[in-house]
């Protein structure tokens, strides 16, 4: 598990293997600065090799266009896609000045957050996944209060029950412990658990 803490925001990742493969077809990416941060997780469709060739186009499009759009990064992931396998794509970027939010995802990548200790939000996200053909995009923004805590998953997690495990895990670290306990050996597997400071 990989952690990253700053005045901002702690933060955790992992990526799982499926048992019996030597590749993951799940990618997460995290990115950093003092404006803002950016969380990618993209599921390859399938797994193995070619699973983690369609995941990598995501990662390599945010990491070498970081100032840039959520609908710049879909859009550009989206038109590299064709004649590869494809992926379910979820993005977070979070506006440290404004206190903001913003949450893309297109596919089975779900995003879970708990406002104010109570509010539970869960951004739903566009069914499909990036193939190359004209997707719909649906961003949505919320602002946050320090505290509040959140995380996006692929479909090796097993997440029932999202807002007791939010609920009940008072820091970053105790969410990341307690989705890490859900992880489905029989899939790749990949999370990022965050709380705002």
């Amino acid at each position: 598990m990989e952690r990253h803490i700053d005045e901002h925001l702690e933060c955790y990742t992992m990526n799982r293997i499926k048992v019996g493969n030597d590749i993951s077809g799940d990618v997460a990416h995290t990115h950093f600065t003092d404006e803002f941060a950016i969380l990618v997780i993209a599921d390859g469709l399938g797994n193995g090799p070619e699973a983690n060739e369609s995941a990598r186009v995501v990662k390599e499009t945010v990491a070498k266009y970081p100032d840039e759009s959520l609908e710049f990064w879909f859009t550009e992931s989206n038109r590299q896609m064709i004649a590869k396998r494809g992926a379910a794509v979820g993005i977070v970027r979070i506006d440290f000045q404004a206190k903001q939010l913003t949450y893309c995802g297109v596919g089975n990548i779900r995003m879970y957050m708990l406002h104010n200790h109570d509010q539970m939000i869960y951004p739903l996200p566009v069914m499909g996944y990036l193939s190359g053909r004209k997707i719909k995009m649906n961003c949505q923004t919320y602002t946050y209060e320090s505290g509040d805590t959140f995380y996006m998953h692929s479909d090796g997690i097993l997440a029932k029950s999202p807002k007791a495990c939010l609920q009940q895990s008072p820091t970053a670290y105790d969410l990341a412990k307690k989705i890490e306990s859900k992880i489905d050996s029989a899939d790749d597997a990949t999370f990022i658990a965050v709380q705002l400071l």
